[in-house]
């Protein structure tokens, strides 16, 4: 395309969308409105499976060697686990590291039961990792048909309602924001359509005249590659001001350590990307649709 085409096509998207301007100017609120929700999804969202990710990073499984158990059986049980698939890693703890890590936890309870005097009735175990926590479970599993295994910790009804949890809001976070999105597609094609139909003899003489569909129809694409860009830029403001001041005051606030959101930056120009993105692709496609069935010349 020649850049004076394509000056022209741009000029008269632009007053395409000057000339609707109580169209335009209805048609951005509502794309604006529905951007915004979108973006809060987002943010929602991209937190939560940050959050979800953290904890589920933190899932591992301490196997405990059976008390009977003798050194060379242990290292076997040690070198099996290395074998296996999917594994990330694999750490020893001796029975005696076992009982300082359980005094350790207990604080000043710990010392004063004198733990320490005792017999040491606990195992050893290995803290095993597994490449992918979802397949914790069924490494878990596999480890307990081992040898010199006496049982296999890893929170188990916890950790399978983690996994749970997290693919659900995943899910309908996903659902939620692909249904914003189309609404905003349809809002900029209604727009676009009554575009159209303003100026339908307007396009039958450029087409007596000549002018290609692709040459009618670009400045509507433009057209709608305004009205998604101009509908983005409030929920972009809105957006980096509130999560600044969130991300200011989140330690102020949060009373759980394990829940840590995503930095301002770079989150926050990742954000006003996509949402700059999904602003404009959804203004084209919406012109896309307005025209493919409404511009019939």
């Amino acid at each position: 395309m020649k850049i004076r085409t394509f000056k022209r096509h741009f000029r008269e998207g632009l007053k395409n969308t000057w000339r609707n301007n109580w169209m335009t100017l209805a048609s951005v609120a509502a794309v604006t409105t529905t951007l915004l929700l979108v973006a809060t999804f987002l943010v929602l969202m991209f937190n939560l499976n940050h959050v979800a990710d953290a904890l589920e990073e933190d899932v591992q499984m301490k196997v405990l060697v059976d008390l009977t158990a003798d050194e060379d059986e242990t290292e076997a049980l040690g070198d099996e686990l290395n074998a296996l698939n999917n594994i990330e890693s694999v750490e020893f703890s001796s029975r005696d590291e076992e009982l300082e890590g359980l005094i350790s936890s207990m604080g000043e309870q710990g010392d004063s039961w004198g733990l320490q005097d005792e017999d040491n009735p606990l195992n050893d175990a290995y803290v095993v990792r597994a490449n992918e926590p979802q397949d914790t479970i069924e490494i878990a599993e596999e480890i307990e048909q081992m040898d010199s295994v006496e049982r296999v910790n890893y929170g188990q009804d916890v950790v399978q309602n983690l996994f749970t949890f997290n693919n659900y809001a995943r899910n309908i976070g996903l659902v939620l924001i692909v249904a914003l999105l189309f609404t905003a597609i349809f809002l900029i094609s209604n727009t676009i359509k009554i575009t159209i139909m303003a100026r339908r003899r307007e396009i039958e003489i450029m087409k007596l005249v000549g002018a290609t569909n692709w040459f009618i129809r670009w400045p509507f694409f433009v057209e709608g590659l305004l009205l998604g860009v101009l509908g983005s830029i409030v929920p972009i403001s809105i957006l980096t001001v509130g999560y600044y001041y969130l991300d200011q005051n989140a330690a102020a606030v949060n009373q759980f350590e394990f829940i840590q959101i995503l930095p301002f930056y770079p989150f926050i120009f990742q954000l006003a990307a996509i949402i700059l993105a999904i602003g404009a692709g959804i203004g084209i496609w919406g012109s896309v649709m307005s025209v493919r069935k409404f511009l019939k010349v």
